[in-house]
């Protein structure tokens, strides 16, 4: 089995994007305005982590929000990948390396990026056909010396890295050939999601993308 085509672009839209807002609801009830807010800061793409029981819920809501592709993180198990395309997802985001949930998503036509940490992980991925792949938790792994460094012995691996990364340090991240986009929860930070503050939101979004622009005209 091999990598699917993706003819509705989600990987090109990620890469146009540079940036994925990673999210966690509690509440389904404030996902689509949650969705509203991010799509309102200039982001069309975001991640729902499988980390609160309502978690597939708030998924279904965000994906009707129009114009915003929606995708699944923390994604473990196939049965997962099942649960998470029939709600809507349209990319699968893991923690780590999974061949199955690889499969599985691939199975269902949608594009994964499973996370890895060390070179084994990179080979063993791009051995199953893996061209992008989520580096996580990328600071603790040693931050953009350590993209670089993998970036350098695999040329031909697009990376994501999340984990840890804020807005100091995320153009950082970007300026490497080998980083396809940055991942974090610093632009939808899950207190302001709680409390329903979308305009708080939206305004670190546009600031997160304000900032990647102004970076990639000086570089």
């Amino acid at each position: 089995m091999t990598a699917p085509d993706q003819p509705d672009g989600v990987v090109d839209r990620l890469a146009a994007a540079r940036l994925l807002p990673v999210v966690v609801v509690d509440d389904p009830e404030t996902a689509h305005e949650l969705g509203q807010a991010i799509l309102a800061g200039g982001l069309g793409i975001a991640e729902v982590t499988l980390r609160t029981p309502n978690a597939l819920e708030a998924l279904r809501a965000m994906t009707e929000v129009p114009g915003l592709s929606v995708g699944v993180g923390t994604v473990i198990r196939p049965s997962q990948v099942d649960e998470a395309v029939a709600a809507g997802a349209r990319f699968v985001v893991s923690p780590g390396f999974a061949p199955a949930v690889v499969r599985r998503a691939w199975e269902h036509a949608v594009p994964a990026l499973p996370g890895v940490a060390t070179p084994s992980e990179v080979i063993a991925a791009a051995e199953l056909g893996v061209e992008t792949m989520k580096l996580f938790p990328a600071k603790l792994l040693g931050g953009p010396a350590m993209v670089a460094a993998l970036g350098a012995v695999f040329p031909s691996v697009r990376f994501v890295p999340t984990g840890g990364i804020g807005a100091d340090d995320a153009a950082d991240y970007l300026a490497l050939p080998s980083v396809l986009a940055v991942g974090g929860s610093w632009m939808v930070p899950t207190d302001l999601v709680r409390r329903k503050a979308w305009t708080e939101i939206t305004g670190l979004v546009r600031a997160a993308v304000q900032a990647i622009t102004t970076e990639g005209k000086h570089s």
